[in-house]
């Protein structure tokens, strides 16, 4: 079961400025160094609540532990086509880029902006991204969620907490996550920002 502590605030600082979303435009760079993905507001969206964040977040764990079984039962390649399908169905690639930054990416991937990048590190095989292995092919059985806090406002949400990934040894990992959303023009979630890391160890 998801434990949750939330803390949800109408006025707080957006994820987005100008609120979020129906339409994207092109992505766009604003000095040519970086992507940027414009989302223009629509004032006909419902805001967000917290029983879809919550459902986002269980459809996010349970996937994962599809993607990880799939590969255990059918290889590498189907693992690929499901994720392939989570991805789209789950994050926002067609509004622009998304501000992705796995746990155990590094170097010059640390940060992935695409569908490529995302997928590699899901599930591995990418020479572009040769360091990925497949964080989705762990073995996941089981995940929970714990939220410290949820932040609404209107079409736009944040979470930030804990996930704890079990595997098919027993061994559990404690990922810290933050997960970003906006609402698309079909009034779907959209994950636009996704940052995980391990927990700070200062020993």
């Amino acid at each position: 079961m998801m434990r949750k502590i939330f803390t949800v605030t109408a006025a707080t600082a957006l994820l987005f400025a100008g609120s979020a979303m129906a339409q994207s435009s092109a992505a766009t760079t604003s000095d040519g160094s970086y992507p940027v993905a414009n989302l223009s507001p629509s004032a006909a969206a419902a805001p967000i609540t917290i029983a879809e964040v919550e459902a986002a977040q269980r459809a996010w764990g349970a996937a994962l532990v599809a993607i990880s079984t799939e590969y255990k039962t059918n290889g590498q390649a189907a693992a690929t086509r499901l994720a392939g399908q989570v991805l789209d169905a789950a994050y926002g690639y067609s509004l622009g880029p998304v501000a992705f930054k796995p746990t155990l990416a590094h170097g010059g991937t640390t940060f992935r902006t695409t569908r490529e990048g995302a997928l590699a590190y899901f599930v591995g095989g990418n020479p572009s991204f040769s360091g990925d292995t497949g964080f989705a092919l762990k073995g996941w059985q089981s995940y929970q969620i714990d939220n410290a806090a949820v932040v609404i406002n209107g079409t736009t949400a944040i979470s930030t907490g804990n996930i704890m990934l079990t595997n098919d040894k027993g061994e559990v990992t404690t990922v810290n996550k933050t997960w970003g959303w906006v609402r698309d023009a079909d009034g779907a979630l959209r994950i636009v920002l996704h940052h995980s890391s391990l927990p700070f160890d200062p020993d």
